[in-house]
């Protein structure tokens, strides 16, 4: 069995170690790529330290790879070696259900399967994006366009998807008002993509120490919550929440114009409760959103490389195993702008 040089937890919460772990042999429709960069999402933290379900361990974490290339399998078409690719949230799903079959793979019936923490439908354990190189269907990986930057792409793998999705379902565009909930990882990039796409951005955020970012990013105005929620009325057609807050909810309510949405893509750890009045009164919507498919990802790379869009990020070197791990206390600590991505090509 071959093997690459990998970022492994051993166990719950454990530091980061480097060695070699299993790499999935190359089928007929699988490639493997070279990472370049792996971005650091704050799920990869939540995983690691068990926080959202029990891990499976030894854990190589990381899906927002950006990569080239390296071989293909004899039947693949999709790319060539040479070619940059991206991998993100999942690598497979069962590709027979209504959502598989209508490109929405992260809604898979039978469950896609995750980069990392998870199990491919073998019972063999994926593991992720801190590694040198990784093995996917030619299906889930994307192709990255020649003229961006890849450290600054790699990040767009989960957090841009993440973001996109819902501003294109909801329609964000010329003469949309939109408020994107706080500004971090997902959030700054909420707000480049909403930008582009013509809307007006409003941010609303914890403080304003990233006022000056805001704008810089488009954003038309900058506020604290302190002095917005409950306060503005009848001004967004939708509220992007990003944060893992607990919310005052019927506050974002009130600040939606009718027909205006509510969507959350952060999670708070507590559940949310709200006045049913707040939403009859102006048709409004709660809604959420997770990732998207494989076709949105592509649309995705896509409209950022046209746009010019890309992750604010700080590089780490993936030879420095401590680096990460005191990365993901500054990502608790909220002490980053805007995005962590790792040098794997030094592990």
């Amino acid at each position: 069995m071959t093997s690459t040089r990998s970022l492994v937890a051993e166990s719950t919460a454990a530091n980061l170690v480097a060695r070699e772990m299993p790499l999935r042999p190359l089928g007929p429709t699988s490639v493997k790529l070279d990472i370049l960069y792996s971005g650091i999402c704050h799920s990869d933290i939540h995983q690691v330290r068990d926080e959202w379900s029990a891990g499976t361990f030894p854990m190589v974490p990381g899906h927002e790879m950006a990569g080239v290339v390296t071989e293909v399998g004899s039947a693949v078409t999709k790319f060539k070696v040479g070619e940059r690719i991206g991998v993100g949230v999942f690598v497979d799903s069962c590709r027979e259900c209504e959502y598989c079959l209508d490109n929405q793979e992260n809604f898979c019936l039978k469950g896609p399967v995750g980069a990392y923490n998870g199990r491919h439908y073998d019972g063999e354990p994926s593991y992720g994006g801190y590694a040198r190189s990784i093995v996917v269907e030619e299906r889930f990986g994307a192709h990255i366009s020649e003229e961006v930057n890849l450290a600054e792409t790699a990040p767009l793998l989960c957090a841009g998807i993440t973001v996109y999705t819902p501003l294109t379902h909801w329609n964000v565009g010329p003469g949309k008002k939109v408020a994107i909930l706080g500004m971090g990882g997902l959030g700054h990039l909420g707000v480049k993509i909403a930008v582009a796409l013509g809307a007006e951005v409003t941010v609303l955020g914890h403080s304003a120490s990233k006022k000056r970012d805001a704008l810089e990013f488009g954003a038309v105005d900058y506020l604290t919550t302190e002095e917005s929620i409950g306060k503005i009325k009848n001004k967004f057609d939708m509220i992007l929440n990003t944060t893992s807050a607990d919310l005052d909810v019927d506050g974002l309510l009130g600040m939606l114009r009718v027909d205006g949405a509510l969507v959350n893509v952060g999670l708070p750890g507590t559940r949310q409760s709200y006045n049913p009045f707040a939403i009859v009164n102006g048709r409004k919507s709660i809604a959420g959103s997770n990732t998207g498919g494989m076709k949105a990802t592509q649309e995705m790379l896509d409209f950022c490389a046209k746009h010019n869009i890309g992750a604010t990020v700080e590089i780490l070197d993936g030879g420095d195993p401590s680096a990460i791990d005191a990365a993901y206390e500054r990502v608790v600590a909220s002490d980053i702008r805007y995005r962590f991505v790792i040098d794997a090509s030094q592990i």
